[in-house]
């Protein structure tokens, strides 16, 4: 992105972060395992980046604030609400992919 300053190329990228970040909450029908399948991350990877960057700036925020920040409530409640247990397809196919997460 030639001809943007730094400042405005990461207001740019934290509103994409923010898009993503809205959209997988109001796409609960897809399964953390269905993205780590496809894609290499999930809602998990997503909230633990997050909790990286804040630590490498030294701020203090927990793992679970990081989850609740991503996933729009508190995990466990997401999981209640919205997690399935994984096929056996899709279990196998996390496990053949294993070392590439």
């Amino acid at each position: 992105m030639d001809g943007i300053d730094e400042t405005t190329r990461t207001e740019l990228e934290a509103a994409v972060f923010r898009r993503l970040v809205s959209h997988l909450q109001g796409r609960t029908d897809v399964q953390n395992i269905d993205l780590m399948n496809l894609a290499g991350f999930c809602r998990n990877c997503l909230s633990n980046w997050l909790k990286d960057a804040a630590d490498a700036r030294g701020l203090a925020v927990t793992k679970d604030q990081s989850r609740e920040h991503v996933y729009g409530m508190p995990y466990d409640e997401w999981k209640a609400r919205h997690q399935s247990e994984a096929t056996p397809e899709q279990a196998a196919a996390f496990a053949a992919r294993a070392e590439q997460h």
